[in-house]
């Protein structure tokens, strides 16, 4: 089998045999692959695209590039959720604690954040002490405690990705549907899950803008997990807004702990409870998702996520003090506030300007080795649909440097795009769920 004839194969848009997909993987894992001709095979796949059976194929090679890893000795379900990434998006730190509390095993490999997208890893440590680095065997001993853990990915776990996707990178080829399903699922399937719930992000701080293109990678999502046996659901979710008010990492931390003691913003509360409910139903650890929104609920009151994610903390060599005293976690020196110039309603945010501000400010990266600063970052004042006045605060720049300061300011402000007040209709934060390729409008927020 030679590689040049698979090239051409699918440039001319054939499909490929699982033979055939096996072979590039593993010829490319094992360094037998030159880049050079890799990087024409994901161009092609690019243009022509793939079958949802060459998608499945894909993405069972790639996970099985590597380790895989195995809970059968855990009585209860293993459960996990995956955002596809946006600005202030920070539900995972909510709901693994949530739904671990409420039975379930979530095992959750997560990544950093790269652009104007924020990542888990990145928000755990802001937490000192925290280690997102730990052994099969760390985390089992974490997961055997508290029934949740989140780390980062090793180069044990589907290493034909971590290859595969810095080619992407430098070659234009991130961009296809199938290579991100692949991507994504063949990390996410290494957890050894039995259920996957699925958090596609559309809008202006989001990958993907438009709904029809969310909604095509979301069903392409579920049916390759369903076709290796695993339950899924996929929720495409609002992110023309950031979510909830805090941008940066130590900043959502604190906003975290807060919907934990039974506060924060109503928008990432509802969504935590949704994205919980979901895992709790596709676990069977409830016999629906009204059930699972109202245990999730229950568990939030009652203080048992506060104390599995205090524990989660602890056990990963996080300073737990700091979830009782924010104080300990890292604050920037200095606040400047974004004032509107006119008075009305907020009509819009651009989320992406929101998160590059951030970013300037040293709250993210540009590139994979740039440091962050996890002090730095945004608090939003005012949503979509909010009045304001003239001179009155839009959102608050916290800072460190002055050194891209004006840069940052400029866009916070733009990012706003103040209107005459009138009534506006307020987007739904959840737009529809999808599962088994059947598509549920919901017009309500949960």
């Amino acid at each position: 089998m030679r590689l040049v004839d698979l090239i051409r194969k699918k440039r001319d848009g054939k499909e490929l045999s699982t033979e055939e997909i096996n072979f590039v993987v593993r010829g490319y894992t094992a360094g037998e692959l030159p880049d050079y001709q890799i990087s024409a095979w994901l161009m092609a796949v690019l243009l022509k695209g793939m079958t949802r059976a060459e998608t499945a194929t894909l993405t069972h090679a790639m996970l099985h590039s590597g380790e895989t890893l195995e809970w059968s000795d855990f009585p209860q379900k293993k459960v996990d959720k995956h955002s596809t990434g946006g600005v202030g998006d920070k539900t995972s730190l909510i709901l693994a604690p949530i739904v671990a509390a409420g039975g379930l095993l979530v095992p959750m490999i997560s990544g950093r954040g790269l652009g104007h997208t924020g990542g888990t890893l990145d928000k755990l440590e802001a937490i000192p002490g925290f280690n997102v680095s730990l052994s099969a065997a760390q985390m089992r001993e974490v997961l055997k405690k508290c029934g949740a853990c989140m780390i980062g990915q090793t180069d044990s776990i589907v290493p034909a990705d971590k290859k595969m996707y810095a080619l992407r990178d430098v070659t234009g080829t991130v961009e296809s549907p199938a290579l991100i399903c692949a991507s994504i699922m063949s990390k996410k399937l290494a957890e050894g899950i039995d259920a996957l719930v699925l958090d596609v992000k559309i809008g202006s701080g989001a990958f993907m803008k438009q709904e029809p293109d969310a909604v095509h990678l979301a069903e392409l999502m579920v049916e390759t997990g369903e076709r290796m046996g695993k339950k899924m659901a996929a929720l495409i979710t609002d992110m023309d807004q950031p979510l909830g008010q805090a941008v940066g990492n130590a900043l959502e931390v604190i906003e975290c702990i807060e919907v934990l003691r039974g506060g924060g913003p109503r928008d990432l509360l509802d969504l935590s409870l949704e994205l919980s409910a979901w895992m709790f139903y596709l676990g069977g650890r409830t016999k629906s998702v009204d059930e699972g929104r109202q245990l999730a609920t229950q568990l939030i009151r009652n203080g048992k996520a506060l104390e599995n994610f205090r524990q989660m903390v602890g056990l990963q060599g996080g300073d737990v003090r700091a979830i009782d005293d924010i104080s300990l976690l890292p604050t920037a020196r200095y606040r400047l506030g974004v004032v509107s110039r006119n008075a009305g309603q907020v009509a819009g945010i651009d989320s992406e300007k929101i998160g590059i501000a951030s970013l300037l400010l040293g709250g993210g990266r540009s590139t994979k080795e740039d440091v962050i600063n996890p002090a730095v970052g945004i608090m939003i004042h005012k949503k979509v649909g909010d009045k304001v006045s003239t001179g009155e605060p839009l959102c608050t720049l916290c800072y460190d440097s002055s050194a891209q300061l004006e840069e940052s300011r400029g866009l916070a402000e733009s990012a706003y795009q103040v209107s005459p007040a009138a009534l506006l209709q307020k987007r739904p934060l959840i737009h529809r769920v999808i599962q088994s390729n059947k598509n549920e409008n919901s017009a309500t927020q949960p």
